[in-house]
């Protein structure tokens, strides 16, 4: 299991890094769950991440009304970092946006501008289990979408940033179902929302990829990363991990 770490700024990478992040994750946590941060900051960390770690990349929130296509596109075609050997993927979310087919509408969108770039980032469409605060599709309405879309990767995540985190939206049972979805559609999983490590030792094993970033910061989401705090979450999942190897 892969341990993914959001940073809003470059020098929030080294510390990522050293704590041993397997996924750095450009986002502005000011800015909302899938925050985008300004060109020039994205410029900046992608130059302090090595080629070989992958990139990822918070686009925002898109509905399929009006001109939600042309801003995911724009939105995919303004991800511009160097060619690299580890993958770059992209995530976008569809707060707003209830309807399965408007999602797909969007994802396929986001895909044709990927498959064109030089990059050719993995695009990553978002599910919020809070999606009444979203006013978005249910997570297995996206992850259809995704599905019909032909999406390598799926992430799990909460909308509102208010404390709650994803187990308090969801149920385990409810998550396993969508993991052995995605997971039976050859989707690389991702699961994020104000993990802390209790939640760890529920979520470690059911998703490829845990994404957190209050957890890994001094002062919360809205504080700056540091290295102590991301090895105590990576250590916590390389426990669960190796607990749930031996009862296997």
């Amino acid at each position: 299991m892969r341990l993914l770490v959001s940073v809003r700024a470059g020098d929030e990478v080294a510390a990522a890094l050293a704590g041993g992040a397997d996924i750095i994750d450009a986002k502005d946590p000011s800015r909302g769950s899938l925050g985008p941060v300004s060109p020039e900051v994205l410029q900046a960390i992608a130059a302090r991440v090595p080629e070989q770690v992958p990139l990822s990349v918070a686009l925002g929130d898109f509905t399929a009304p009006g001109r939600g296509r042309d801003a995911v596109r724009l939105a995919v075609a303004g991800a511009k970092v160097p060619v690299r050997r580890a993958p770059t993927y992209v995530k976008l979310g569809f707060a707003g946006e209830p309807a399965e087919a408007g999602v797909t509408c969007l994802v396929l969108a986001a895909m044709d501008v990927a498959a064109a770039m030089p990059l050719r980032p993995i695009v990553v469409p978002v599910a919020y289990a809070d999606q009444e605060n979203a006013g978005s599709a249910a997570p297995e309405d996206v992850l259809r979408a995704a599905m019909a879309a032909g999406s390598r990767a799926f992430l799990l995540d909460t909308c509102m940033k208010d404390g709650r985190g994803l187990l308090e939206w969801i149920t385990l049972d409810r998550l396993r179902r969508l993991s052995a979805d995605a997971r039976s559609a050859g989707m690389l999983l991702a699961i994020a929302g104000s993990l802390d490590l209790a939640a760890l030792d529920h979520v470690a094993g059911i998703a490829d990829v845990i994404g957190v970033r209050g957890a890994a910061c001094r002062g919360g989401r809205g504080g700056s990363v540091e290295a102590a705090l991301v090895r105590r979450v990576r250590d916590r999942l390389d426990e669960e991990l190796t607990t749930l190897s031996a009862a296997g």
